[in-house]
């Protein structure tokens, strides 16, 4: 059987070389595969059909390639040989593997296939080095592959780590490669430097077609350049991991190229992506990240936000209830989530039932003692926070601090100005449970912040494209309008309301002493509701027959 195997290679070997494109079509039903370098592939595997795949006419200044292959979700995997040993095939949905050339060697053969019950859609590539690139994932001791150049990713809710193994240098074929850790200087693999890449796919695109495609701008290193972010540059010295905030059902890949710059060269990693959730959850996976919950709970928040936007100074209680349900729900929901195991949709109840206790608190605090500079301090103190969450949300660097005074005068529009602010970010969060939009990473950005610890070493950066741009033309215009309008309309008006409990004070001591006001005559509110507790047992009594009802006295 291996004779007929190498039999059909030296067949194949002897043929001419086919013209190929940028990307070709597998057929999976030919059994061989053939690949050229540095030309994708589509391909579709299926559980009982393994494929070889081959490549052919290997140059001799090659030292080594790297074989990778990519899906969407579904694992494939890629071995050196048809019996998958752990140091030497690789299964998930980014993987490759770096192959050694011998001396001469001009064909090299990988064995593709996947355990998924489903056929799987894949996208392949080999890629082709000279001796004085690095080799990705050389000096690797932490994972099973001999040199392995995968990115190996993990994610939660709140952040996602990246980790690979250290680069080599490069080497000759047939000679042995230079030791890991014998040296430290110049001369050794210390060199090298980790350039980290960051490329977003179109939001709210979790199609398959869409990924295979964007994959191919992250697979060398001159399209990884041209396309990507560089977030950061590691040195040798440096771990070898890189934690990014997590963007639940925002595609994003990942890619690091090592490079040497002493000799100028450089060689990529095998790219790897994520969502940051799961396509074969039951619930909550990324086709329907929105819960029912969270879209009911900011729809109505929306719409209570959006009559603040609007009308909030006018309205001076509701808009107090708004902002107590924020500043209670903002903090007893970090308290409840840092300090219980309770399912989501509990807390969110819990939070709404919390915040409203604070809306009704903050309301009955001005009603009784009409402080207002206490009442202002709270909805200062969430403008404050919104407003510094979009500072570190954006890249802006403040050099200073402008201190200034609030006089009487200035509460109002300080008001004014929360009132439209906050309200209108409020619509933002509810377009957020339907529509991803990174705008809402705003607040939560903070949010993880708070939750978890480690979330401070996480790079926090977003996509922003064409839906942020529109939704944050919609939230300025919101905005905009609803300050305008309540400046407008407050125009010759009191600053703020009188003290609640005074005026209903001073309104029963005039009615105390004023006979001639209709209101001294109305009974006292205990008599009142004696009186309506009789007419409703009244409802309830059955009805007596007419007539008498007693013999007639003689």
């Amino acid at each position: 059987m291996e004779l007929l195997r190498l039999l059909l290679l030296a067949v194949l070997a002897s043929e001419p070389a086919a013209a190929g494109g940028a990307e070709t079509v597998g057929n999976s039903s030919e059994g061989l595969l053939e690949f050229s370098v540095g030309k994708f592939r589509y391909l579709e595997l299926k559980k009982p059909f393994p494929e070889e795949a081959i490549l052919r006419h290997i140059s001799s200044n090659v030292t080594f390639l790297i074989f990778q292959i990519h899906s969407q979700y579904q694992n494939t995997t890629v071995s050196f040989s048809e019996t998958l040993l752990p140091n030497a095939s690789g299964t998930g949905t980014d993987k490759g593997l770096v192959f050694i050339l011998r001396p001469e060697q001009s064909i090299c053969t990988w064995h593709l296939e996947t355990s998924d019950p489903e056929p799987v859609q894949n996208v392949a590539i080999p890629l082709s080095y000279s001796e004085s690139d690095p080799i990705p994932g050389g000096c690797n001791l932490e994972f099973d592959l001999d040199i392995d150049s995968n990115i190996y990713l993990e994610y939660n809710f709140f952040e996602t780590t990246i980790k690979f193994a250290p680069a080599n240098l490069g080497h000759a074929r047939g000679t042995d490669a230079p030791p890991c850790d014998v040296k430290t200087g110049q001369d050794s693999r210390w060199r090298l430097r980790y350039d980290v890449y960051q490329y977003f796919l179109p939001e709210n695109d979790l199609t398959e077609e869409a990924l295979l495609r964007h994959l191919q701008r992250m697979a060398e290193v001159p399209q990884v350049q041209a396309n990507a972010v560089k977030v950061v540059t590691l040195t040798a010295d440096d771990k070898t991991s890189v934690s990014f905030s997590s963007l639940r059902g925002q595609g994003v890949i990942y890619n690091v190229i090592v490079r040497d710059p002493f000799l100028n060269t450089s060689a990529a990693y095998v790219p790897a992506h994520t969502y940051a959730c799961s396509f074969e959850a039951g619930e909550d996976n990324c086709s329907s990240l929105g819960r029912v919950s969270t879209k009911v709970f900011f729809t109505l928040f929306a719409l209570l936000g959006l009559f603040i936007c609007f009308f909030g100074h006018r309205f001076w209680k509701t808009e107090l209830f708004f902002i107590g349900f924020i500043f209670m729900g903002f903090f007893f929901y970090i308290l409840i989530t840092r300090l219980t195991p309770i399912k989501y949709d509990v807390r969110l109840v819990l939070t709404a039932v919390a915040g409203s206790v604070g809306g009704i608190f903050l309301v009955a605090a001005w009603w009784r003692f009409g402080v207002l500079v206490v009442c202002m301090l709270c909805v200062g103190l969430v403008l404050g926070l919104l407003v510094s969450s979009v500072t570190f949300f954006t890249p802006l660097v403040l050099p200073f601090y402008q201190r200034c005074r609030l006089n009487a005068s200035a509460l109002p529009q300080l008001n004014i100005l929360s009132c439209g602010f906050i309200g209108s970010y409020s619509v933002v969060l509810a377009v957020d449970s339907y529509l991803y939009t990174s705008l809402s990473y705003i607040t939560l950005n903070v949010l993880k912040r708070v939750l978890h610890m480690d979330f401070r070493r996480a790079f926090i950066n977003v996509p922003f494209q064409t839906n942020d741009f529109i939704i944050l033309a919609v939230w300025g215009m919101l905005a905009v309008s609803g300050i305008t309008l309540q400046i407008r309309r407050e125009r010759g008006q009191p600053f703020f309301p009188p003290h609640p409990y005074k005026v209903w004070k001073r309104e029963r001591e005039r009615r105390a002493t004023n006979i001639l006001d209709p209101s001294y005559h109305i009974p006292p509110l205990r008599e009142r509701l004696s009186g309506r507790l009789a007419q409703i047992k009244e409802l309830f009594q059955k009805e007596q027959p007419a007539g008498e009802r007693t013999p007639l006295l003689l």
